[in-house]
């Protein structure tokens, strides 16, 4: 009887949270006045998406935050996954504290620590910058942890293989280790990237030029010129969506897969 349950119950948590998507979507083909009335539109507009796409400079925000997202998620896996092998393959002194010293970075909050970030940001420099977008945001310890745990269910043979073959540390993890990756490395860049995509606070904190905004500032921003206009709003929700919609359905696959490969040792 419980396992006759369990996807029924599967099936109505998905209906529940696919439905209030579904309404923006469908609210931002509607006209102004029909907004807020609940079922199929008595006509469908692309107006809406529009104006959010021409009148507003919506690729401009999409643009950077495409810039920001994809950067920070390139770097953060080759600097991830090399600290991880580090962690999980060689011996020094030190190794485990600097473990729980990463590992304890998830216990501190981005508020906690936004105004000293701020103060080291403006003495390199990196105010109103893509720079101060990035270099902040490349660091996160779940990245670090995940690869470590991965790192530690590979086998040693390949690596000591690599080793009668004349690799070093380099050479091992540039051959060996990370095309043995691919699986983990692709499910965090759906993780980093969605975050970076949606990232609010920082980008809010460290720019203050119109041409650096990122798509949720510039979505933030309509909400006070077009306060009554919620169908451009919806409008440009849907549109900012659309990207992280297509990036999870492209990796979620691989982002279930390893979760399901990477056990904890």
């Amino acid at each position: 009887m419980r396992i006759r349950f369990l996807p029924i119950l599967a099936h109505v948590l998905a209906i529940i949270a696919v439905l209030p998507l579904l309404w923006i979507a469908i609210s931002a083909l509607k006209p102004a006045e029909d907004v807020f009335n609940f079922g199929w539109p008595t006509t469908w507009t692309l107006d809406n998406l529009q104006y959010v796409l021409l009148k507003i400079p919506m690729p401009r925000f999409m643009l950077n935050s495409a810039i920001v997202s994809v950067v920070v998620t390139v770097v953060a896996l080759f600097f991830h996954s090399m600290a991880a092998y580090a962690l999980a393959r060689l011996r020094f002194p030190g190794r485990g504290i600097i473990f729980s010293g990463i590992m304890s970075t998830l216990l501190v909050s981005l508020p906690v620590i936004l105004v000293p970030l701020f103060l080291v940001a403006k003495q390199l420099g990196l105010l109103d910058s893509y720079a101060g977008l990035i270099v902040p945001s490349i660091f996160h310890a779940f990245g670090i942890f995940l690869l470590r745990q991965y790192y530690l269910n590979i086998p040693r043979e390949l690596e000591e293989a690599a080793d009668l073959d004349g690799c070093g540390y380099w050479r091992r993890y540039w051959s060996v280790i990370l095309p043995l990756s691919r699986p983990v490395l692709a499910s965090l860049s759906v993780l980093f990237f969605l975050a970076n995509w949606n990232a609010f606070l920082w980008p809010l904190t460290i720019t203050r030029n119109p041409d650096l905004r990122v798509i949720q500032l510039g979505v933030s921003g309509m909400q006070g010129q077009y306060a009554s206009a919620w169908n451009l709003i919806l409008a440009a929700a849907v549109i900012a969506a659309i990207p992280t919609v297509v990036v999870f359905v492209a990796g979620q696959k691989r982002l279930v897969d390893a979760m399901k490969t990477t056990g904890l040792k």
